[in-house]
């Protein structure tokens, strides 16, 4: 009886003594992982509450204005931050360049542009508002006015200005952009939105493209336009050729603006053109104007412009009727003499230098792409169907092209004839394109649901100049609560290692 007892009692206590060290190595193994999960997490897993950035653009245009509003991380990826698009407002009336002629008007813009303002006060964070700049650029109508009357530009950039800097933004400048600036962000803007500076990778990280190549950009506006692209020699140098560096990598970039070849001055010259050398200069056959449209405007509607040289007996009170004849041939020769096209090598047109466009991709966008769509022919299409649609387009007489565009208002409807002759001679005879690089020309308005223009380039560029915020970082648990898990478990490894230590002699004694 008393040698079964023993052996229960040895049973029992060899038991005891292996569940002891089961629960040793348990409470080891468990406390090192622990230690290990809560280090790595307060160490490196933190969550970032990233503070948002915000820029506000006023571009000032030939035609009209138009408020962007920026948002981007105060943690830059590689020196310029990450900027999308948070609101875009248009401003009623035409652009800032013809303000101080129409007090009423005037009235209507200045109530438009505070409309806008005061939309974007309401999205910007209250605390932010110190912080976040505002700059207006104000592009071809603007220097075209200012070389026109200087006093008078000067005011209306004064009264912006003064209006700007009541508000409780960070007010930067309201400044007239040069027509390389405007081509040059035109450009950043084409290639951010289509992704070539940055992609998120598998990591969910920003990285360069691998193998990504730049797109080139054309801007079509209503007092200029705008070519710009990469250049395949780093080392290329010239007054048209601009280093920029962006996400850490530099670019070569051409870029040149014609001053006077926006659609709506270019317009005008061919108007002036076809008045010079008409028999009657009161009544005007217009081969660009469907046959049956026919305007009467003033001699100053035409000539009022620095673009055009006045003839010696220019009268601006006359009246000119204009009656439109559908004559494709004619259209086509009078927008080519507005054009000096003597240079043929390594240059565009009026002698300006330009190498060559092929064979790389191109976005073209403004008015490119609304000529392109009353042609029907949004994105990529053969320089063959421009020529056939625009044809086909200016042969209807208007009756015909009321009916077949009535999606087009009649005060824009009138010009696409003339806008898509004018279009191709721009592209084809003055910057080269031929059958095969047109094809690589995509004719669109937006990249993303975001408007194509200079403003965000801009603010890319400019983001540069704006130093990173350090992140806010919010760690998973309090320094006190992580110290005391850290002790506990800590104390726990030692206990459990003692314990094994000393189960180890004893067995071995």
């Amino acid at each position: 009886m008393s040698t079964a007892k023993t052996m229960l009692s040895s049973a029992l206590q060899e038991m005891a003594c292996k569940f002891g060290t089961y629960l040793a190595f348990f409470f080891l193994l468990a406390s090192l992982a622990v230690i290990i999960t809560i280090s790595v997490i307060q160490g490196h897993k933190r969550v970032f509450e990233s503070r948002l950035k915000y820029g506000i653009v006023i571009d000032s245009g030939s035609s009209r204005s138009t408020v962007h509003l920026y948002q981007w991380p105060a943690e830059k990826q590689n020196n310029t931050g990450v900027v999308s698009q948070t609101l875009r407002c248009m401003v009623a009336g035409p652009g800032i360049s013809d303000m101080l002629v129409d007090n009423a008007q005037d009235q209507q813009s200045w109530a438009s542009i505070r409309e806008c303002m005061n939309n974007i006060t309401k999205i910007v964070p209250a605390d932010q508002h110190n912080s976040t700049v505002l700059y207006l650029g104000a592009t071809a109508g603007m220097r075209l006015l200012h070389s026109q009357n200087e006093t008078k530009s000067n005011e209306i950039l004064k009264n912006l200005q003064n209006y700007l800097q009541s508000l409780p933004f960070n007010f930067q400048n309201a400044s007239i952009m040069s027509g390389k600036e405007e081509g040059l962000y035109g450009w950043i803007t084409v290639n951010y939105l289509l992704g070539n500076f940055l992609e998120r990778n598998i990591w969910n990280m920003w990285v360069r493209p691998a193998g990504g190549k730049m797109v080139g950009s054309m801007d079509l506006g209503g007092a200029s336009t705008q070519i710009a692209f990469t250049l395949p020699d780093p080392n290329a140098q010239g007054t048209d050729i601009v280093r920029v560096s962006l996400y850490g990598y530099e670019y070569n970039i051409y870029t040149h603006s014609f001053l006077c070849y926006g659609k709506n001055e270019a317009e005008k010259r061919v108007l002036a053109a076809l008045v010079k050398n008409s028999e009657n200069a009161t009544h005007v056959t217009n081969p660009c104007f469907n046959l049956g449209y026919n305007m009467t405007v003033s001699a100053e509607s035409i000539f009022g412009t620095e673009c055009i040289e006045t003839p010696a007996d220019y009268d601006p009170n006359q009246m000119i009727t204009l009656k439109g004849s559908s004559d494709n041939g004619a259209c086509r020769d009078v927008v080519k003499s507005i054009f000096d096209l003597t240079c043929t090598k390594n240059c565009s047109f009026d002698a300006v230098y330009q190498p060559s466009v092929g064979p790389g991709d191109f976005l073209a966008y403004a008015g490119f792409f609304y000529t392109a769509q009353a042609v029907e022919l949004k994105g990529i299409s053969q320089l063959d169907q421009w020529n056939s649609s625009t044809w086909e387009f200016c042969s209807w007489d208007w009756p015909t092209l009321k009916l077949k565009k009535a999606w087009i208002a009649e005060k824009y409807r009138k010009s696409y004839c003339y806008s898509a002759h004018y279009v191709q001679t721009l592209l084809v005879n003055g910057y080269k394109f031929n059958k095969d690089t047109w094809k690589h020309i995509d004719f669109q308005k937006q990249v993303h649901n975001t408007n194509i223009g200079w403003s965000l380039g801009y603010m890319l560029h400019t983001s540069n100049m704006i130093p990173a915020e350090a992140e806010l970082v919010r760690l998973p648990m309090a320094n006190s609560v992580f110290g005391g898990l850290l002790f506990l478990f800590t104390a726990l490894t030692i206990v459990s290692v003692m314990f094994l230590i000393i189960k180890a002699v004893r067995a071995c004694y």
